[in-house]
C-alpha cells in the first residue's frame, strides 16, 4: 500500500538527505494500517515537494517519553548540537491522545 503523509519544512530536508529515519506519530487509526513494506509519500508542507519512503519497522510505545529513550536523536530528527526532548512533540499530539492510542516509530528508508 501507498500513503501520504505531509510534513515541515525541517524533518522533510532531514529525511530527504538520509539523517532523519525515523518518523514519529501517533498510533491513531490512520497509522494502525501501515505495514513493513508500505510506502509513504511525504509531501513538504512549504515547498510542496515530494519523496518516497519504504517502511523498514514499525516500533510501538505507550508515549513519546518511551520512543525518545530507544532511538539515537539524529534518527527521529534532531542535529547533534540540539536537546532532544519528548515534550517538543506535545506540539503536535496531546499526552492524553498518547495515552488514548500509543505512539509509533516509522523506521523508513528513502527510495
Amino acid at each position: 500500500m501507498k500513503y501520504e503523509m505531509r510534513l515541515h519544512d525541517e524533518p522533510f530536508q532531514l529525511i530527504k538527505n538520509g539523517t532523519k529515519t525515523i518518523e514519529m506519530r501517533l498510533n491513531d487509526e490512520k497509522r494502525r494500517v501501515l505495514k513493513k513494506g508500505d510506502i509513504i509519500e511525504f509531501q513538504n508542507r512549504k515547498t510542496k515537494e515530494k519523496i518516497e519512503t519504504k517502511i523498514i519497522d514499525l516500533h510501538y510505545f505507550h508515549n513519546f517519553d518511551e520512543l525518545y529513550q530507544m532511538f539515537d536523536k539524529e534518527k527521529i530528527g534532531y542535529l547533534k548540537d540540539e536537546v532532544a526532548d519528548s515534550k517538543d512533540m506535545e506540539l503536535y499530539y496531546s499526552k492524553e491522545e498518547q495515552k488514548q492510542y500509543g505512539v509509533v516509530g516509522i523506521e523508513i528508508e528513502l527510495l
